[in-house]
């Protein structure tokens, strides 16, 4: 329902009409760079799966792995998350590998990834840290925000230390939590290809910031954007991935808001994400549909080859 707001509201903005004129005075070779890029990073985060499951005993087909990956992009669009349950399951049909077991990978993928982007979120705070003090000091005050700030440390420093102490079920369950992820994350540090995992993990979030700033060159209205409307702009539209499926309506009103904040037009900075979205998604429903249909017919190929 909210994907379905957000598209009402981002369309009454900024009309379908206003939208396919920016698109048919785009310069679509950005746009195809855009898509190359994206496509290389799954194929990236494909082989980089690889890495995770050899420990565990597993040598996957590479080819399964990457109609997995785009299968699990595709489902996505249906029910959030859902498509990482998929991904898990279409290694248990195909390669024999465990649920829990490919499910564990999976999640251990996800923490390296929300390491990546915290990285890049203190990387922009860092280098654009006036800028956006500075902002929302003429929002807020500042004195609230030290206040906030003090307030909300206060608080974690005293749930955590809540949690250590307790011995109820809901805690022990956090803690479990907690201590599983930081298990997970560990982990990535003791696999045998631990340095080539590091490097496609980097790869992959090169490729995300590179494709979205390939593709704002595309919008004539947007060439030469500073460096740090690209970096908070896709830290935002990254976000917004996770509040509707597949980020349907939530990527261009993420990314207007973002541009907003450094005084681009509500039009090109709407447009630009309408088609940043569009030409990715276009891309995912192509290869992921391809996957589906080819997985059963690759598998069946490669188990008569090998009777």
């Amino acid at each position: 329902m909210l994907g379905v707001f957000l598209v009402w509201y981002s369309l009454r903005e900024v009309p379908i009409p206003v939208i396919i004129r920016y698109w048919e005075a785009s310069e679509k070779s950005w746009v195809i760079l855009g898509v190359f890029l994206g496509l290389l990073s799954h194929l990236s985060r494909a082989y980089r799966w690889r890495f995770q499951l050899e420990p565990l005993g597993y040598n996957i087909k590479f080819g399964n792995s990457i109609m997995a990956v785009f299968a699990t992009y595709l489902i996505n669009y249906t029910i959030p998350r859902s498509g990482e349950i998929a991904r898990a399951s279409i290694l248990t049909n195909y390669e024999d590998v465990p649920f829990e077991k490919g499910f564990g990978t999976i999640v251990a993928e996800r923490i390296a990834d929300l390491i990546v982007i915290l990285t890049i979120i203190v990387i922009t705070l860092f280098l654009q840290f006036d800028f956006i003090y500075g902002f929302i000091a003429e929002k807020i005050n500042p004195t609230k925000i030290i206040i906030a700030f003090t307030g909300f440390v206060v608080l974690v420093l005293f749930f955590f230390g809540l949690m250590k102490r307790s011995h109820s079920k809901l805690a022990l369950k956090i803690k479990g939590f907690v201590s599983g992820l930081i298990e997970g994350a560990l982990s990535i540090f003791k696999m045998k290809k631990k340095w080539p995992f590091i490097f496609h993990t980097l790869f992959i979030w090169s490729m995300y910031l590179l494709m979205f700033y390939i593709t704002s060159l595309a919008i004539k209205d947007l060439q030469g954007i500073s460096t740090g409307a690209v970096l908070i702009g896709f830290i935002s539209a990254s976000f917004s991935i996770a509040a509707t499926s597949g980020g349907i309506g939530a990527y261009p009103i993420a990314v207007y808001l973002a541009f907003s904040i450094f005084g681009i037009a509500k039009d090109p900075a709407i447009a630009f994400g309408w088609i940043m979205w569009a030409s990715q998604t276009l891309m995912i429903i192509i290869f992921g549909g391809l996957s589906l249909i080819y997985l059963p017919i690759y598998n069946r190929k490669k188990s008569n080859k090998s009777v």
